[in-house]
């Protein structure tokens, strides 16, 4: 039975002692370097553990890389639709300075061809009163059409300025845009080769588990009715709490299957409120919380650092919470911790 159990197992371990963020896949290692087969089922389980704990770390890393890249292909949508406007802004603004400078040009010419634009010119030429009521007002009108074509000649010389200006810049940052976008596809594409790659050695792990230690995993079934307080976090809680006894499933966001970050985006979607599909995004939304000053549908998360979050569940109240947490491990209740011993970073409120 033991030599058996080492042959099982051996497909798994020569991931071990392999980090998230090494490239080198783990066949590549010397032996020496390799760590050798369980030979126990709590080995096995021990084994079972650190991958899942690599996995979940990738499965972060792809869901945040992908909703940075669902952000820059909307500024680059908002960048080539600004560069389109600018452009047409120009041409419109091109057409009006010629007009306005053409009537311009017309009345200079009047000007230079013997017209006045004062009264006392109109008063030493005119012949009588009326003559002068005339002509004085004769030329308001033509003093009036003159300052207006050149503050409407100087508006749009300036309005083309501003359209070249903010052309220049749509162009700028359509080009930022479309060299970022591409950079983090190259990203997801190959955070998501490692993810599948580490999902297939989790799965090989988990099938060399006894079943004692993958019922413990799966914990006991819970059946127990759950009703949040009115709002949208006692909403998003008592869905949440709904979803007991679904499957984990990396990058998953129901109705189904679930992973830590679409558990809780699926809840507040039922409560009217987006959330991304990501942890360390969701960590960005909302208000802070004071430990231990938990309400309902508050969001904890955990992690060293806000850009090393791992996981995000919900407090659901009596110092609990509902979480899809890993692999092998169905939606389910535990207890929230968040003091000492714990890698709890934070709370967020995202309603009320």
């Amino acid at each position: 039975m033991k030599r058996a159990f080492r042959v099982a197992a051996s497909v798994t371990a020569a991931v071990a002692v392999v980090s998230i963020s090494s490239p080198t896949p783990a066949l590549a290692l010397t032996p020496a370097h390799q760590q050798p087969p369980p030979d126990t089922a709590s080995e096995a389980l021990a084994q079972y553990k650190k991958l899942t704990a690599q996995a979940d770390q990738v499965n972060e890393d792809l869901l945040a890389a992908r909703t940075d890249l669902d952000k820059k292909r909307k500024q680059l949508s908002k960048a080539t639709a600004d560069l389109k406007n600018a452009k047409a802004s120009m041409k419109q603004a091109a057409a009006d300075e010629e007009a306005f400078r053409d009537k311009v040009d017309v009345l200079t010419n009047a000007s230079f061809q013997g017209a006045r634009f004062n009264k006392l010119s109109a008063l030493l030429t005119g012949s009588s009163a009326d003559d002068f009521l005339e002509r004085a007002s004769a030329l308001g009108v033509l003093a009036s059409d003159n300052e207006e074509a050149l503050s409407k000649l100087t508006g749009a010389v300036n309005m083309a300025a501003d359209a070249q200006a903010k052309a220049s810049s749509a162009q700028k940052s359509a080009r930022d845009a479309t060299a970022a976008a591409k950079t983090l596809l190259a990203k997801v594409t190959k955070t998501k080769t490692d993810l599948d790659k580490k999902i297939q050695k989790v799965q090989s792990a988990y099938n060399n588990l006894s079943g004692a230690d993958q019922s413990a995993l799966a914990g006991p079934e819970d059946n127990s009715v759950y009703l949040g307080p009115p709002g949208a976090g006692g909403t998003a809680a008592e869905v949440a709490m709904q979803q007991r006894g679904k499957p984990y499933v990396y990058g998953a966001d129901g109705p189904d299957t679930f992973d830590c970050s679409g558990l809780t985006m699926y809840a507040y979607n039922a409560a009217g409120i987006s959330l991304p599909h990501s942890s360390r995004a969701q960590f960005t939304m909302g208000k802070s919380v004071a430990n231990g000053d938990f309400q309902v549908g508050d969001l904890l998360f955990y992690g060293s650092s806000a850009g090393s979050i791992h996981h995000v569940a919900m407090y659901i109240g009596d110092g609990m919470l509902v979480h899809a947490s890993t692999s092998g491990v169905p939606v389910k209740t535990a207890e929230a911790p968040y003091g000492a011993g714990s890698d709890f970073l934070g709370a967020k409120r995202i309603a009320g």
